[in-house]
């Protein structure tokens, strides 16, 4: 458990916290592309890490983060026209580039250099693996993008969508890492009874055995974690997932399968993004692997991204066929994460806790995040920003003789690790 204390030093992102810092040392992904779709559309607010943003696509099509309000009576930027390479306050006129710079002040005199003199705040902006991305720390302390797989793949290789939930980051990043919860909470009835004809490794050996035996491995980018279950007689079942600085998941996956990962970006202490991202590294995409066509009709069409099961309407949860069908009688897979996650409050209580041995990687995700964040109060930058490579990697999963650990095998090795 942690103490009251420890909990806020672990959740609070707002500009000056320790843990803000920190975040802010890292890109961050803050919008899908796809919300800012085309040249001079309209602006877009972004609330990122306690920051009021607003986002914008130029007329060249590249992407500008501002501050949400103008500097000169602080008027909101959202309301803005987008037009010829800026973005134009329509209480004043004053208009502003990708990089900050005013580049035009009609309500001054025309011999004025007025504006030569006024900036707004302008953070970084990249695009990749159909996501944009922002870098929101010391100019001077700008790192690489990182070298998550995903980032560098066609976008026919690639599907993101992202839902918001209403608590923490950190309880959702918990959430991710705790890979046992799957073998109960998105479990069906009929599984728990019987997996004799699950079609799946997951399916046939975590429903017989519940309680896996946990190793956690530091690496330069975070965590290696690996979950060991009984399978037949001489051998285990392997379920591998990752946890990478300062909340980048990627949960396990059957041998060679498609690859599942989420960043939850902190919108502020009380919220965060879930950006859900799947790929295939060798092959596009076939239309029913994409977001599209199964992730995104369970996501509210009015703006909010909050899942149509959500805190309002108690998650749809229907008692009949939790009685007599699924485990949890939520239908969307994360809608019965965020009923976990959002049912703990806003910030939850770690003081109270009870932690067990399946624990392991929460634990130390816990440790390795506060550490960082005193090291850099202490004048250490962290590693992994400026070491992309760090970030090259997979989850997996595989059944191995019960002699062999997981990261001793050549094949398997291969399949988490991005060459």
């Amino acid at each position: 458990m942690l103490t009251v204390e420890e909990t806020h030093y672990l959740c609070r992102v707002g500009p000056g916290t320790p843990m803000g810092n920190l975040m802010r040392r890292y890109w961050t992904p803050i919008l899908l592309s796809k919300e800012l779709p085309e040249p001079d559309g309209a602006p877009l607010r972004s609330r990122i890490l306690g920051e009021d943003l607003v986002a914008f696509r130029d007329t060249n099509g590249v992407v500008g983060l501002l501050d949400n309000f103008c500097p000169h009576r602080r008027a909101s930027l959202f309301f803005g026209r987008n037009e010829e390479c800026g973005l134009r306050c329509v209480y004043h006129g004053w208009k502003f580039d990708v990089q900050g710079n005013c580049v035009d002040m009609p309500s001054e005199p025309a011999e004025s250099n007025f504006k030569d003199k006024v900036r707004i705040k302008a953070y970084p902006v990249k695009e990749g693996g159909g996501l944009i991305w922002a870098y929101m720390g010391p100019a001077e302390l700008e790192p690489p993008m990182p070298g998550l797989e995903y980032v560098t793949l066609p976008s026919d290789q690639v599907s993101v969508s992202k839902l918001r939930y209403e608590s923490n980051y950190v309880q959702v990043v918990e959430g991710d890492l705790d890979t046992v919860h799957a073998s109960l909470l998105h479990s069906q009835l009929s599984s728990l009874v019987d997996s004799s004809t699950a079609t799946t490794l997951g399916g046939k050996y975590q429903f017989p055995d519940r309680a896996p035996k946990f190793h956690v491995e530091d690496t330069d980018g975070g965590l290696l974690i690996g979950a060991r279950r009984a399978a037949e007689a001489d051998s285990y079942y392997w379920r591998i997932s990752r946890w990478l600085f300062p909340y980048f998941t990627m949960i396990p996956r059957e041998p060679h399968a498609l690859i599942q990962g989420g960043a939850m970006v902190p919108i502020d202490d009380e919220n965060c993004w879930f950006i859900h991202i799947r790929w295939n590294p060798l092959a596009p995409l076939k239309e029913s692997e994409r977001f599209e066509a199964n992730f995104d009709k369970n996501i509210m069409d009015d703006g909010s991204w909050l899942a149509i099961g959500n805190r309002r309407n108690d998650y749809l949860i229907d008692r009949e066929k939790q009685r007599t069908e699924s485990y949890t009688g939520i239908s969307f897979v994360r809608a019965q994460d965020s009923a976990m996650t959002d049912g703990m409050g806003i910030i939850a209580d770690r003081s109270k806790e009870h932690l067990a041995t399946t624990d392991m990687a929460i634990i130390r995700m816990r440790r390795r995040l506060i550490k960082a964040a005193q090291e850099l109060e202490d004048g250490v930058e962290p590693y992994a920003p400026h070491h992309p490579e760090s970030f090259k990697v997979r989850s997996g999963g595989c059944v191995l003789p019960r002699d062999v650990y997981f990261t001793d095998d050549a094949e398997v090795w291969d399949d988490i690790t991005v060459k």
